[in-house]
């Protein structure tokens, strides 16, 4: 199901997507879309070098599986 959503753009920043949607022959709708949805996945997932990186620091790997563990157990709290 589809939700519409009203947005307000500025006059220049319009003509930019507009432009770009025209260059990639797709809608402006469809472009937005398409890259709000990559920057929240860049925001939410980490890349092949961050995740070698996480998985080097054995450190933070234990205290990932202690959380993990401690969730599944339903201890600990959630901190905001």
């Amino acid at each position: 199901m589809y939700k519409s959503l009203t947005l307000q753009l500025d006059e220049d920043v319009y003509k930019i997507f507009s432009e770009a949607a025209k260059a990639e022959n797709r809608t402006l709708e469809n472009l937005i879309e398409t890259a709000a949805l990559l920057k929240i996945c860049e925001q939410q997932f980490s890349d092949d070098a961050e995740t070698h990186e996480i998985l080097a620091d054995k450190e933070l790997m234990k205290r990932i599986q202690t959380g993990s563990h401690h969730a599944s157990l339903k201890k600990g709290r959630f901190v905001e």
